[in-house]
């Protein structure tokens, strides 16, 4: 008994340690990017300082003991492409990580700052879909001593859509909230192996549907509620009628 008890334990260890795998995958850095169907965009990256440093040619002390500088963080991301909204830190296996808000106008155009420069990001409407592609090519390859790596690191960019998705080319499901995941190896991304995304959408945003939707089913609500009252005041009046 005791025997099988143990063997239990370890396996609801086991399962519970792969679906936490699963779920909450760390990576060494990442880009989300919120896009509308205007061309603008919010941009979300998440990075560790030695990847930061290695990957895109940043100058920061890569020291797990490092101060970070928040507005030298500020002025490395900011540019006339990309405003700054905020910057965050954090500490992860014994890394300093920052995380920064962008605000970008136009998507198509975000290459021309430099942190983003490795990309190409083209977008429009092409018959009755609009298309997103961007293609990561080279990194800095700048190198970073004492990073801690192990060689399991990953890195990722997400997509996340305004308008229902009708093709693309990542490997695997939709996530929830229209949101596309591409994944990479980090040692594949300093080598600057090429990842190339693509996503074709619907020309009419979710938000769009989901507000004339909204204003459907009110207007449908008032109708029927107009109708109610009718019923009661016509009814009330025939049984008048008949009393008289």
């Amino acid at each position: 008994m005791r025997a099988l008890a143990a063997l239990a334990v370890i396996a609801a260890t086991t399962t519970a340690a792969c679906s936490r795998t699963a779920w909450f995958r760390q990576y060494e850095y990442e880009e989300d990017v919120y896009l509308s169907l205007d061309g603008s965009a919010t941009v979300n990256v998440n990075s560790s300082i030695p990847a930061l440093d290695a990957l895109r040619g940043a100058s920061f002390d890569p020291g797990p003991a490092a101060a970070i500088d928040r507005a030298a963080v500020r002025t490395y991301f900011s540019s006339a492409r990309a405003r700054v909204g905020w910057v965050t830190t954090s500490r992860r296996s014994g890394r300093r990580f920052v995380h920064v808000r962008l605000d970008v106008d136009d998507i198509r155009r975000l290459s021309e700052a430099a942190p983003f420069a490795w990309s190409s990001y083209r977008f429009g409407q092409e018959g009755n879909l609009y298309v997103y592609r961007q293609t990561v090519g080279r990194s800095a390859r700048k190198p970073v001593s004492n990073a801690g790596w192990t060689g399991a690191e990953l890195v990722a960019f997400r997509l996340h859509l305004p308008s229902k998705i009708a093709d693309h080319n990542m490997p695997g499901s939709v996530k929830r909230g229209n949101i596309l995941v591409w994944e990479q190896r980090l040692d594949d991304r300093l080598r600057g192996v090429p990842l190339f995304m693509e996503a074709r959408m619907q020309t009419q945003s979710i938000l769009y549907r989901t507000l004339w939707l909204f204003v459907a089913t009110g207007a449908s609500v008032a109708v029927t509620f107009v109708l109610l009252i009718w019923w009661v005041m016509r009814r009330g009046a025939q049984e008048e009628r008949q009393r008289a």
